[in-house]
């Protein structure tokens, strides 16, 4: 196995406890490492690399907008943003979008937006409703916003205004509407992804869009992670028809290249105007030109129905890999996001892996996290099946 970095990231600040390798070039669901050993990538950069590693339309779609304008700021029209801009709004049923580099942006660009929107309307200490068990981002609100002590820890004071709920729990939502009437908007997750791949009820977000259709408030949805095809949906909202007034982006958007996006639509999409929020780098030609080549291949090839079909199958093919195996408590997911819960912690399963070839993920604690590339065929979803049984076997003592 590929030495680890650490001889040569000293002067890196130690945000990352780094796993032993170092990756040199990748190709579609593959990734080889200095010593040429190759990978599975069941994680796609966590739910980034939705087109898989050097795909020839972002290659190409790089290679030439950096040829011709790679920035020129926002004082100025860019065209490559507009295009991308129509493209997403026009897919999406939203009016304007923001464009920011990160998730973490874009949902503070939806904070922000929701807070203005209040105070416009007379709210003078706007709350914003979010959930236990959410991320979304580490910047000081994001991190505030995120439903997780671990990220908060250390960090405070934490910026104010967010009223905390269980997730998938309509009732605590109608009881904060009841007694905080400051209140405003609810951000959250189709599924939560860093959480758990947790699913919530059907009934779940078509009801919140209820709600606050009755308080007055926005709904944003975080679809980060869900979004660009990911669930076998463009947006996982579009499962349950459930419409919001915001939604954040990023992600797979770029396929490596950072960009995020923040759109809204009706009265939320005609909150920000001049001044009120901006970006030195966000929607730059370079990573607009590549979300246009993105949402392109996308459609071209069909990736959004690959990802509920080879979803489905994996669904299905772990339940009956791993049905008699003790300690696994539960497989759910949807399209290509897919967590295996376990019993126990099982962060040691990341480096068994690793040393098999395979690159997954586990988070919080328990739940082994997969998110391949939108592209993935049956032969790679059959590896990925067997190979990791074999790894969860023998870690459950099953084998």
């Amino acid at each position: 196995m590929t030495p680890g970095p650490d001889a040569m990231s000293e002067p890196l600040m130690a945000t990352y406890k780094r796993l032993p390798v170092t990756f040199a070039r990748g190709d579609g669901v593959w990734l080889w490492d200095t010593d040429g050993k190759r990978y599975l990538d069941a994680l796609s950069g966590i739910a980034v690399c939705g087109l898989g590693h050097a795909h020839p339309a972002v290659r190409d779609a790089l290679c030439e907008q950096a040829g011709q304008l790679i920035h020129t700021s926002n004082l100025y029209g860019i065209a490559e943003q507009e295009r991308l801009g129509a493209m997403l709004t026009e897919r999406a049923g939203m009016d304007r979008v923001f464009f920011a580099n990160s998730g973490a942006e874009a949902n503070e660009a939806a904070i922000k937006l929701a807070r203005l929107h209040a105070h416009r309307r007379g709210v003078e200490n706007p709350a914003i409703l979010v959930t236990e068990g959410s991320f979304h981002g580490r910047t000081l609100a994001t991190l505030s916003a995120t439903g997780n002590r671990k990220v908060q820890a250390g960090f405070e004071p934490l910026v104010q205004g967010f009223v905390r709920v269980p997730y998938d729990d309509l009732d605590a939502v109608e009881i904060a509407a009841e007694n905080r009437p400051n209140i405003v908007a609810i951000l959250v997750e189709p599924i939560q992804g860093e959480g758990g791949i947790r699913l919530p009820a059907d009934d779940y977000l078509p009801r919140l869009r209820d709600l606050c259709d009755r308080e007055g408030w926005l709904l944003i949805f975080d679809e980060i992670q869900t979004g660009m095809g990911r669930t076998g949906r463009f947006f996982a909202h579009e499962h349950v028809a459930a419409i919001p007034d915001v939604i954040t982006l990023a992600k797979g958007l770029g396929n490596g290249v950072p960009i995020g996006a923040c759109l809204a639509r009706g009265a939320a999409a005609e909150v920000l105007t001049p001044g009120s929020h901006g970006s030195t780098f966000g929607g730059n030609p370079l990573a607009c030109r590549v979300g246009r080549a993105v949402l392109q291949t996308i459609d071209a090839a069909n990736l959004v129905e690959n990802a509920a079909r080879q979803g489905a199958y994996l669904l299905n093919a772990f339940r009956e890999s791993l049905r008699h195996v003790n300690g696994v408590s539960e497989i759910r997911g949807r399209g290509l996001m897919i967590g295996i819960e376990l019993d126990r912690p099982c962060a040691e399963l990341v480096p068994l892996a690793l040393a098999a070839g395979l690159l997954i993920n586990v988070t919080a604690e328990r739940v082994i996290r997969l998110l391949p590339p939108l592209i993935l065929e049956q032969p790679e979803a059959d590896q990925l099946v067997r190979e990791l049984t074999h790894l969860i076997e023998g870690f459950l003592g099953n084998a």
